[in-house]
């Protein structure tokens, strides 16, 4: 857990640290070797640890503190299922309730027999497959955020041309084109 958090941490940190150097910046200033060998170093190392580093922390997590095995059917709550509060246990769900609505709950997991369709058919869900769903939408996310910062940096200092004010007629209206 605490790997995880350090490398979600440091993950958030560096692209908020990215986006800060880019502001500062000034832009068409030529770069050194120097300064091209130190981002080079610092864009791999911020690529290994969003595409390595956090999601393999959160593996880890998943299937060794969490204890996400194929064998616990069902899509876990984890904290949502009770708190723990100055040793006081809340359960959210009052009095052994099997359904939350109209999704059934059991010991804490969402859906404990598999999500089924009137009858009509079952998907089995068990919570290593959560635990790679959430590997993969972290990949996913960072993905976008790394395509998001490859476009500002190229638009980062460009002006908005200013569109020429027609000339407008007697009515107010813009002439499009002269008589």
């Amino acid at each position: 857990m605490t790997s995880f958090y350090t490398m979600l941490f440091l993950a958030v940190g560096s692209t908020a640290g990215l986006y800060v150097y880019g502001r500062a910046r000034p832009v068409g200033k030529p770069i050194t070797w120097g300064e091209g060998i130190l981002a080079a170093l610092g864009i791999f190392a911020y690529l290994a640890l969003i595409y390595a580093l956090l999601p393999n922390a959160w593996l880890q997590w998943a299937t060794g503190g969490l204890r996400w095995r194929p064998d616990k059917t069902g899509i876990p709550l984890g904290p949502l299922h009770y708190t723990d509060l100055w040793g006081w246990r809340f359960h959210i769900l009052q009095n052994n309730r099997k359904y939350l609505g109209f999704i059934p709950v059991d010991h804490g997991v969402l859906w404990p027999h598999g999500i089924t369709f009137f009858g009509r058919g079952k998907i089995a869900v068990n919570a290593q497959n959560i635990g790679d769903s959430v590997a993969a939408l972290i990949y996913i996310v960072f993905l976008g955020v790394q395509l998001y910062g490859w476009l500002w940096w190229q638009k980062r200092g460009r002006v908005r041309v200013a569109t020429p004010e027609l000339p407008r007629s007697a009515y107010g209206r813009p002439l499009v084109k002269k008589a």
